[in-house]
């Protein structure tokens, strides 16, 4: 895999593109999305203003994090295409899920531990359900049927069959003891978890980029699409990717203020308000280029691009917030998930695994798969509000 090979977040970390950089840029297939910037100085005035609508500082700031979203994708790929390509693997690895991350730490550094958590499986059923779904049921409605290399969508389904259980395990433990007399133990155990699933995502990372690179090698890469050699300069790749960074923390600032009062003003709840709107917020700039790739008869990639998302947040995200929460002063985030959030991810990933492993797809997987999205959003839609 040669240095010009990275582009789209997830997938490029994970060895699919072989030169192959020109038919992952979602820049060229899906339209600018740049002028929504204009909506974070708009959000930040009225937020700072104390008498809008907490609902409308809420829509302004998350329509505001897609545009920098992108430009995390966009300057992450331009740095990497200067870089090589273990490197440039592994910034788009750590990197891909940048937005996810800064929303899901603006709520934690908030307190609002249970949409934190609820971000988290969010963030998995975008990816596994919506964004794969998208893709497949255009994909297939334009191209009747599209085959894709199963290799590396086992291995996919077998990790978010482990990190499934890596969660739902340590939750039952929590739910079985009491918390007051057992703190100490809670906190190691989740530190344990949080350890052992950053050293296998490093493993998989070694597998993916150095021992094993073959096993998600992209069937039937189209003749033309090769790359021109030609890449933005490192400097603006660097700048590029912190300005967004800061304008994506910036917004999110914002928008975890916003969301608690918007969420009760709506008649929604925190739960709905982290697997739903903020997951689709957080991943608008992946789902994008996942269903833009499928659109394009590029199924290896979309596929990539969705389920090594999954992956990044399983075995990367969810650690990270374990780790981080003493040092931003916040009690430890306990990796404790409420039953109906591990059945609704455990129906994702067995859905997920037994719709892809065939190695094609049409457009009525994809509707499956949308369809068990829309159920979950209706079941969270309409669990009662809390009162604040």
């Amino acid at each position: 895999m040669g240095a010009g090979g990275f582009g789209c977040r997830g997938a490029l970390s994970l060895g699919f593109f072989n030169g192959d950089r020109e038919a992952c840029c979602s820049a060229k297939l899906l339209p600018s999305l740049l002028w929504l910037l204009i909506l974070a100085p708009v959000a930040a005035i009225l937020d700072h203003a104390g008498t809008v609508p907490a609902g409308v500082v809420f829509f302004c700031a998350a329509l505001a994090i897609v545009p920098f979203a992108k430009l995390i994708v966009q300057g992450t790929e331009q740095v990497a295409a200067h870089t090589g390509a273990t490197i440039g693997g592994l910034l788009n690895a750590t990197f891909g899920n940048l937005p996810e991350l800064i929303i899901a730490m603006a709520a934690l550094r908030a307190g609002l531990l249970e949409m934190v958590r609820a971000s988290i499986v969010g963030a998995l059923l975008a990816n596994l359900l919506a964004a794969l779904g998208f893709s497949f049921l255009l994909g297939g409605l334009r191209h009747h049927s599209q085959k894709y290399n199963p290799d590396a969508v086992r291995t996919y389904s077998s990790i978010m069959v482990l990190a499934w259980i890596s969660l739902a395990l340590p939750s039952a433990f929590h739910r079985a003891l009491e918390a007051e007399p057992h703190l100490g133990v809670h906190a190691t155990l989740d530190l344990v978890v949080a350890v052992v699933l950053l050293g296998l995502y490093g493993l998989f990372l070694l597998y993916s980029l150095k021992t094993h690179p073959e096993t998600f090698t992209e069937l039937n890469v189209p003749a033309s699409n090769e790359d021109t050699g030609e890449h933005p300069g490192l400097p603006r790749g660097i700048t590029t990717l912190l300005v967004a960074s800061l304008g994506a923390a910036w917004m999110s600032e914002i928008l975890v203020g916003a969301a608690e009062q918007a969420g009760h003003s709506l008649g929604m709840s925190q739960v709905f308000m982290g697997v739903i709107v903020l997951a689709l917020v957080g991943g608008a700039a992946e789902s994008g280029s996942a269903i833009a790739m499928g659109r394009a008869n590029r199924p290896d990639l979309s596929i990539g691009i969705a389920l090594g998302s999954c992956v990044q947040i399983a075995l990367f995200v969810a650690p990270i917030l374990v780790l981080v929460a003493p040092i931003m002063g916040q009690p430890q985030f306990r990796l404790v998930f409420s039953q109906a959030e591990m059945w609704m991810l455990f129906g994702a990933v067995l859905l997920g695994a037994t719709v892809a492993t065939a190695g094609q797809a049409n457009w009525f997987k994809g509707a499956q798969l949308l369809a068990l999205y829309l159920i979950i959003a209706a079941i969270l839609y309409l669990i009662p509000a809390t009162t604040p």
